[in-house]
């Protein structure tokens, strides 16, 4: 723990932040969902799993999904790096608690748009392996903030990160809620 509060404490240059931004771009846009599709590929021969192809609505759904994720999680990257002066990833953390843009929503909306990115690549790719694949990213990361990044938050920010998490919801946004003036349930 003691590590990831040094590696928050450090400012980085804007150079070395968009550097980084670059690089976790790389591997979450570009790596992680080619390793779903091949992975994916081997697995449904391996284990001769049907496919759900519904002729157009598979690449449908799975493109409103896809770009869906990929705006929400890259507000979220914009956010960090100009309002927190850091960037999605730990070693590179936030100088401040940001609880604007994407942030007012749900705590997590970088983890929220990657997972909405993968499930749209396994729904246009008509394979139950490849959900099973997109699933193993938001595990892993949703088991990485319980256990570490929550209680680094908590012991940087203390109340005002505790005022934030008590408001606003984990992962899955309630958009039933006002917020900033505008009624998600259609009342005044």
């Amino acid at each position: 723990m003691n590590r990831f509060k040094k590696w928050a404490r450090h400012e980085y240059s804007k150079k070395q932040r968009m550097i980084a931004v670059v690089f976790g771009g790389f591997i979450f846009w570009i790596v992680i969902p080619f390793f779903i599709i091949i992975v994916s590929f081997y697995i449904d021969h391996w284990l001769h799993l049907p496919k759900f192809r519904y002729g157009l609505i598979n690449p449908v759904i799975g493109l409103m999904f896809m770009v869906a994720g990929w705006l929400f999680a890259n507000w979220t990257v914009k956010v960090q790096f100009s309002i927190g002066k850091g960037t999605p990833i730990p070693l590179m953390a936030t100088q401040k608690l940001i609880v604007k843009g994407p942030y007012t929503y749900c705590r997590n909306p970088m983890t929220l748009g990657t997972d909405l990115f993968y499930l749209g690549v396994a729904i246009g790719l008509g394979s139950f392996s490849a959900i099973g694949l997109s699933l193993v990213y938001p595990v892993g990361i949703l088991i990485y903030i319980k256990l570490i990044e929550e209680k680094e938050l908590e012991e940087r920010f203390g109340s005002e990160y505790l005022d934030y998490k008590r408001r606003t919801p984990f992962l899955i946004p309630r958009l039933w809620e006002k917020r900033g003036g505008i009624n998600f349930r259609g009342d005044t």
